[in-house]
């Protein structure tokens, strides 16, 4: 299979997907009656700063997954959160099924160049702006307290190849030097999410819908059929929340909140063609 022309260099991405179906069953008792994105960090939740950092980087639209307590998300975000406005798919099976049942469930919904993050991270806003173009995928330097998908990197900064990690064992991942932590936000063009949809379609006919979305994307790449750019995401600049040391760690990184004084935020600039 050929590999896929990324998107027209002009392309700004203005639509977002959000998978937080999951349990966060990991950060109970926090999580005992509200959705994993819902937990606060210094004062507000981590739903809350993400979708202030994608109205302030320009998103028009986002499309969230939801899936426990999908009501606490709704009756939080509303149709619409500044100038975002907001759809919801609810996946009935979320107790039994992992971020790959998430994204294919949104296979009707999209059909252009949007960004793909999950719900439970904690970023500053500005670092978004580079994945504003499609084909970019956010990856950090490891530390100790992370875990999840690792990828590698080609000389250009190409992610050469996806080691997702096995799912339901926490903590399992390559920790080689050579080895970035995906931080799950990514920006697709239109031509990749053609091939991911085909593919999503042929693991959830299979039955494969405890894994991770990674796995398709380690076929693509494995392929030659999936060009992503790394953005490298500074280490004290963002944090996944799982657990409840978690919580702890990204109030240390995250003192405050995002600042709203004097009005709604400002936008942030143009990402322009620059990496």
């Amino acid at each position: 299979m050929n590999r896929h022309e990324s998107s027209p260099t002009g392309e700004r991405v203005r639509t977002a997907v959000l998978l937080a179906a999951g349990l966060g069953s990991r950060l109970a008792p926090f999580t005992d009656a509200v959705p994993k994105c819902m937990v606060p960090v210094s004062g507000m939740p981590i739903l809350g700063r993400l979708v202030r950092s994608l109205d302030r980087c320009g998103f028009e639209r986002l499309v969230v997954v939801t899936g426990y307590r999908s009501d606490v998300i709704r009756d939080y975000l509303g149709k619409r959160f500044g100038q975002l406005a907001i759809e919801y798919v609810v996946s009935p099976v979320f107790e039994t099924t992992n971020n790959i049942y998430s994204l294919w469930l949104v296979r009707d919904l999209i059909d252009e160049a949007f960004l793909l993050v999950e719900s439970d991270l904690v970023f500053d806003t500005d670092l978004l702006l580079p994945l504003l173009r499609p084909d970019r995928i956010a990856v950090s330097r490891q530390l100790p307290w992370m875990s999840g998908t690792t990828v590698t990197l080609a000389a250009e900064g190409i992610v050469d190849a996806f080691f997702p990690a096995p799912p339901g064992i926490y903590g399992a991942h390559c920790t080689s030097a050579d080895h970035f932590m995906a931080v799950n936000i990514c920006s697709l063009s239109r031509g990749t999410w053609d091939e991911v949809r085909r593919r999503l379609d042929l693991h959830v006919a299979a039955g494969e819908t405890g894994t991770f979305y990674e796995t398709v994307f380690a076929e693509m790449t494995a392929q030659g059929c999936m060009t992503a750019e790394a953005v490298i995401f500074p280490t004290d600049r963002w944090y996944e929340i799982d657990a409840a040391v978690d919580l702890r760690a990204a109030e240390l990184i995250f003192p405050g909140l995002p600042s709203v004084a004097g009005g709604p935020p400002s936008r942030c600039p143009d990402p322009g063609v620059t990496r």
